[in-house]
C-alpha cells in the first residue's frame, strides 16, 4: 500500500484509544492484492459503476452511465482486463448477470417516468426483451436461484418546488421465465405517515406521503429468494418484502447511532488540521446504501455499508451545519474545531423554541450487522475511521481529490458505499468500498456479533493524477465477490468498479 508516512503530534489526537472490541481488528485471515484494472479513460464521469460476472464466458459487465452502456471486460486473465464488447442501455444505473442473463436497469429521459429493465444474452451479447418498471430504477439484482428479477425503483422526484413531479418508489418483480412484473408499493402507508414517524421511520419529504417518500436503494434476499430487504436510505429503514406474495410487509426504522459512547466517536471537524477520532454528543442516521445478507446456524444476517445521504434540491435541502442551528450546546462546543462544521440533518429534533434538542448527523461512518427485523446485531463503531488514519494518516478522511487531509470529516467521513459477501474456506466475509479516501475494507463476519476488520487495501495513489489516468482506483462503488469455484485464477476474486477514476479493478483473495 502507497502513503503509510507516519505523522506524529497533534495530528494522531485521539487515534491511540482504543477499545476492547478494537483489539482483534486487522486480524490477518485473508489478504486482499490488486491484480489489474481496466480504464475507460473517463474522469468522475460515473464510467465504471456497478459490476456483475458470468462464470460461464468469463466475463464482467460494467455499467458505464457516462456513456449509456454496458461493458463488457473479458477477464480470462484478470491482470490484464480487456473489453471485448458494448451493450447499448441508455439511462443504464445497474446489471445483474445469474444463468447467462444479463438484466439492466435503466432511467427514462425523464427520471420521473417508469423505467425498463432490459434482458440481454451474456454469451451473445443480443438483447432479448425490455419490460417496463417504476420510476428511477436504481439497482437490479437476481434471486439466488434466478427465478425472479428484483428492482429497486427509487422513485426520485424532479424536486419539491411547485409543479415539480415526486413518483413513488416502488420494488419490481420480474418472472424470468415469463418476463412478468408485479409491483410492490408502498400505497398502503399512505395516511399513517404519523405512525411511521412515531416508530422511528423518517417520513419528511415536503408535501409528500410515505409512497413518494421512500425511495428504495439497494435489494438483499435470504438464500432461499423467499424475503427480500429493501435499504430505504433517506428514510433511515428498511423495507421488508415478500417475494412470493410480491407484498411490502412492513417497514422498519434502523435507529440512531450514539457517538457518546466510546467506540463510537468521529471526527467532526473539516478545520482543525488533525485526526481526533473522540465521542461526540451527536446521533448518527445509519442510512445504508448497499446491502449484502448471509446465512449462519440457520439464520439470515444483513450486512450494511452505512453511507448517508440527504436531500439536496432547489426548494428543500435538509443538510445543515452544527453552528447555523439554535442548539443546547454549550458556545465552547460549537466551535469550528468542536462540533462547529459538522453536518446534520436541518430536521433534527427542536422544541418548541425553535432550539435543536438532539443532533442527528448523516451517515454511520460504519458497517452494521442486523436480524431479518432490521434490529443491530453489531456495528463496527469508529473503527474504520481508526483503521485510515492508521494506515493512511496523511490522507485521512481525504476527499476524492488530492491533498485535502480531513476535508470529509465535516461530513460523513470515509462515507461506505458498496458491500459484497463471500466465503472462504469455511468463513465468511464482508467487503466495503470507501467512497472518499478509497478502498476495501474486509471484514470478518462468521460470528455475527463479533465481527472483525481483518484486511484494507488501497489501490488509489495519492502521488498520481486520477483526472491525468495515473491516479489508480478512485471512488469504489459497486463491489463484487467471484467465488473460487467461478474464478479464472482459481481463487476468489474482487471485482469493483470505481466511478471517479472510471476504472474497474480486479483484487485476488488469499
Amino acid at each position: 500500500m502507497r502513503n503509510r508516512t507516519l505523522l506524529t503530534g497533534m495530528l494522531v489526537a485521539g487515534l491511540l484509544a482504543a477499545t476492547p472490541a478494537e483489539a482483534n481488528t486487522h486480524d490477518k485471515g485473508i489478504s486482499l492484492q490488486f491484480l489489474g484494472r481496466y480504464t475507460t479513460g473517463a474522469f468522475d464521469a460515473g464510467a465504471s459503476e456497478i459490476t456483475a460476472y458470468d462464470a460461464r464466458t468469463r466475463r464482467v459487465f460494467v455499467v458505464n452511465a457516462q456513456a449509456g452502456t454496458v461493458d463488457v471486460l473479458d477477464i480470462r486473465d484478470p491482470r490484464a482486463p480487456k473489453k471485448v464488447g458494448t451493450l447499448q442501455t441508455p439511462g443504464a444505473n445497474s446489471v445483474a448477470v445469474k444463468n447467462g442473463l444479463i438484466a439492466v436497469a435503466q432511467q427514462a429521459g425523464d427520471k420521473t417516468k417508469p423505467g425498463t429493465v432490459g434482458f440481454f444474452d451474456a454469451s451473445k451479447l443480443r438483447k432479448i426483451r425490455s419490460v417496463t418498471v417504476g420510476a428511477l430504477p436504481d439497482m437490479v439484482t437476481f434471486t439466488p436461484d434466478g427465478s425472479k428479477v428484483l428492482v429497486a425503483n427509487e422513485g426520485e422526484p424532479a424536486g419539491y418546488c411547485d409543479g415539480d413531479v415526486d413518483p413513488e418508489g416502488s420494488v419490481s418483480i420480474i418472472d424470468t421465465r415469463r418476463f412478468h412484473v408485479k409491483t410492490a408499493d408502498f400505497r398502503k402507508y399512505i395516511g399513517k405517515e404519523d405512525r411511521l414517524r412515531a416508530k422511528g421511520v423518517r417520513v419528511y419529504g415536503p408535501k409528500a406521503n410515505a409512497a413518494q417518500d421512500f425511495e428504495p436503494e439497494y435489494i438483499t434476499t435470504d438464500r432461499h429468494g423467499r424475503t427480500a430487504w429493501v435499504s430505504l436510505q433517506e428514510n433511515n429503514a428498511f423495507a421488508i418484502v415478500d417475494l412470493r406474495s410480491g407484498r411490502v410487509e412492513d417497514v422498519v426504522p434502523l435507529g440512531l447511532k450514539d457517538h457518546s459512547r466510546p467506540g463510537n466517536g468521529l471526527d467532526a471537524s473539516d478545520k482543525d488540521g488533525k485526526i481526533n477520532i473522540v465521542p461526540r454528543p451527536v446521533k448518527g442516521m445509519y442510512q445504508p446504501d448497499a446491502l449484502a445478507s448471509y446465512e449462519t446456524r440457520g439464520r439470515t444476517y444483513i450486512v450494511a455499508a452505512n453511507e448517508g445521504d440527504a436531500r439536496d434540491w432547489e426548494c428543500f435541502a435538509e443538510e445543515a451545519r452544527v453552528k447555523d442551528l439554535k442548539t443546547t450546546l454549550p458556545s465552547e462546543k460549537v466551535t469550528d474545531a468542536e462540533l462547529g462544521r459538522l453536518t446534520v440533518t436541518s430536521t433534527s429534533p427542536k422544541n418548541a423554541e425553535g432550539v435543536t434538542t438532539e443532533l442527528h448527523a448523516i451517515g454511520g461512518r460504519s458497517v452494521s450487522i442486523r436480524d431479518t427485523e432490521g434490529r443491530l446485531v453489531w456495528d463496527s463503531g469508529d473503527q474504520i475511521e481508526k483503521l485510515v488514519a492508521k494506515e493512511l494518516p496523511a490522507e485521512f478522511n481525504s476527499d476524492q481529490e488530492n491533498k485535502t487531509f480531513d476535508t470529509r470529516s465535516d461530513n460523513k467521513g470515509p462515507e461506505p458505499e458498496g458491500v459484497a459477501i463471500g466465503s472462504i474456506k469455511g468463513r465468511t466475509y464482508a467487503f466495503a468500498g470507501l467512497e472518499r479516501v478509497g478502498g476495501i475494507v474486509a471484514f470478518d463476519v462468521s460470528d455475527p456479533r463479533h465481527a472483525k476488520i481483518v484486511d484494507y487495501v488501497n489501490s488509489r495513489d495519492f502521488t498520481g493524477s486520477v483526472e491525468g489516468g495515473t491516479g489508480g482506483d478512485s471512488g469504489p462503488e459497486g463491489v463484487l465477490f467471484v467465488p473460487a469455484s467461478d474464478s479464472p485464477t482459481h481463487k476468489p476474486l474482487l471485482v469493483v468498479g470505481h466511478e471517479i477514476s472510471g476504472t474497474t479493478a480486479i483484487y485476488e483473495i488469499r
